[in-house]
This record gives C-alpha cells, sequence and structure tokens, in this order.
C-alpha cells in the first residue's frame, strides 16, 4: 500500500489527504486535522519509516524550515513534495514568472530559502499563488464585509483553486522532481475578482478605496507589494494537468 505522511494537514493538506485516500492510500501526518503531534517525534520516525511518500505544507520559521531541521535525515529515498509560495519570485512588475525566474528577492525570504532547501533534497516543490476554495474566497469576504476594492492600477495577482492544487500534487506522484507552477490561466486584480464576487452575489461592489483609507494590516498591505503573473506551462507540459477551474471566474461560480 502507498502510505503517504504530511507534515501540517491544514486547509489545503487535508483535501490532498481524503483525495489520496479515496485512491487507497494510507495517510496521515500533523497539523490541526492530523492524528500526530508534530513534537512527538518517536511517533512521527516511526510513521516516516513506514510512508512511501511525504508532503510538507509547513511553512518556514525565522530560522529556518522545521520540518527539515527536525527530519530531514528521515526524508532520504522516497518520494517528497512540498507546498511553496509564488512569493519567492518577488515583485515582477506584471511580469510572466516560471520556474526559470529568479528567487529569493521579495519580501518571503524565508520561504525562499526553504524552497530552494526542498529543492535540494530531490523533493516535487510546488509554488502556489493566493489560495482560495469553499469557506476562503471572495465570496465569503463579501458576505462577511471584510472585501476591499484598493485604487492600485495595474495591480495583478494569480490564485488558484483548492481542488486544483490537488490535481497537481497527485499528477505529481509519477512526476520527476524539481519546482512547478500551479496557478490558473488567467492572473487579474483583486478588485476584479472582488466585482465579479459581488456579481454572483447580487450585491453592489465596496467603494474604491486607498490604501491607506483601507486601514489594511501590515500582512494585508505586504500583498500589493508585489506584482506579478504566473505561468503554469511547466505543470501542464511535464504533470499533464490542467486546471478544473482555469480563471477565478469559473471557481467563484462552483462556490457561489
Amino acid at each position: 500500500m502507498d502510505r503517504m505522511f504530511i507534515f501540517g494537514i491544514g486547509y489545503t493538506a487535508s483535501r490532498v489527504a481524503r483525495a489520496l485516500e479515496g485512491r487507497g492510500w494510507a495517510v496521515t501526518g500533523t497539523g490541526r486535522n492530523g492524528a500526530v503531534a508534530f513534537d512527538d517525534e518517536a511517533a512521527i520516525r516511526a510513521a516516516l519509516a513506514e510512508a512511501t511518500h511525504v508532503l510538507s505544507s509547513v511553512p518556514p520559521a525565522d530560522d529556518g524550515d522545521p520540518v527539515l531541521a527536525r527530519y530531514a535525515d528521515v526524508l532520504r529515498h522516497r518520494w517528497i513534495g512540498y507546498l511553496s509560495s509564488s512569493g519567492v519570485y518577488g515583485d515582477a512588475h506584471g511580469a510572466w514568472v516560471d520556474e526559470s525566474a529568479p528567487v529569493g528577492s521579495g519580501r518571503r525570504t524565508a520561504r525562499a530559502e526553504a524552497d530552494a532547501a526542498w529543492l535540494a533534497r530531490g523533493a516535487r516543490v510546488f509554488r502556489l499563488p493566493g489560495i482560495y476554495g469553499p469557506g476562503r474566497s471572495a465570496l465569503d469576504r463579501v458576505r462577511e464585509g471584510k472585501a476591499h476594492r484598493i485604487d492600485v492600477p495595474g495591480q495583478v495577482f494569480s490564485r488558484i483553486h483548492v481542488d486544483d492544487i490537488v490535481s497537481g500534487v497527485l499528477a505529481a506522484v509519477d512526476a520527476p522532481a524539481g519546482a512547478y507552477n500551479l496557478a490558473d490561466d488567467l492572473p487579474a486584480s483583486q478588485n476584479t475578482v472582488i466585482e465579479e464576487a459581488c456579481r454572483l452575489l447580487g450585491c453592489a461592489p465596496p467603494p474604491l478605496q486607498s490604501l491607506d483609507e483601507a486601514g489594511l494590516s501590515a500582512a494585508a498591505r505586504a500583498f500589493y507589494s508585489e506584482n506579478r503573473r504566473v505561468a503554469n506551462g511547466k505543470a501542464r507540459r511535464v504533470l499533464g494537468w490542467r486546471p478544473r477551474y482555469p480563471t477565478y471566474r469559473e471557481g467563484l461560480a462552483s462556490l457561489a
């Protein structure tokens, strides 16, 4: 039996786990939906000894990747995967970036270092843009009154439906190691996505505001400091992957 151990079974990885279990895999791991505590080193090492595949969705800490720091020695000689971020590319001023683009120049230095460390160990590294899906989308922000339209001309972002991440990870089970961008086909401004969510819900979009007027947190403001389009051509060519939701329109319509 194929056995997957997942570090950090949260929003995205829990869906990967369910998909694998539906295919007959045995899945266990750490995280809020996992059965093993991250600090229970004996239990984790015992589980890793039986695992045929290992996936990590644990973000890096300031001092490095916590999974590699504690368990790198038992990750050899098996399939390993890592859910990374397209934030490793930094600000591309709206240009397209693929897996050959330089990394490490953006605000997510720790993520870029972790990304490189997993690649060096032969992982399939999935670089993900903004993740949305059930309970976590522009529709939910509009319903909760937390949606903003920010006046930042020319700003675009890529995004990915959580189900398309799942299909990408499954497609990579038999694929070579390396970095793979998993993103939809139509980068768009946050304003455009919020406006589509409002159209689907039959309500007026929120007013257009400046960053200062919106009163965003430091983390939210940082989101607007970078501008890029994430290309998914390698995942299509090498993995044979195709997004079920090629744009935010199909993705939001499915959630509405």
